[in-house]
């Protein structure tokens, strides 16, 4: 499944640690974008996953990504800045 991001702003997203792989799942009815990540939620290595997926994906540096709140909540609001 294809799913266009934006590429600025900010975004609602809900992570799924521990997945066979990273991927954009879907967008939800309040526009939360369900993301599985590989990486298992300890000491931030689902969060570090996350941006770089992200960065790939949009196709912008890493530090142009920030997780604004919900650094240990599955639930995330991240800022892209451009």
């Amino acid at each position: 499944m294809q799913i266009e991001l934006p590429k600025s702003g900010y975004l609602r997203i809900k992570v799924l640690p521990k997945s066979p792989k990273n991927e954009v799942v879907e967008i939800l009815d309040d526009e939360t974008i369900k993301i599985r990540i590989k990486a298992v939620p300890e000491r931030g290595k689902a969060n570090a996953e996350l941006i770089k997926f992200l960065s790939k994906e949009l196709g912008v540096q890493r530090d142009q990504i920030s997780i604004i709140s919900g650094k240990t909540e599955q639930l995330k609001l991240v800022k892209i800045k451009q």
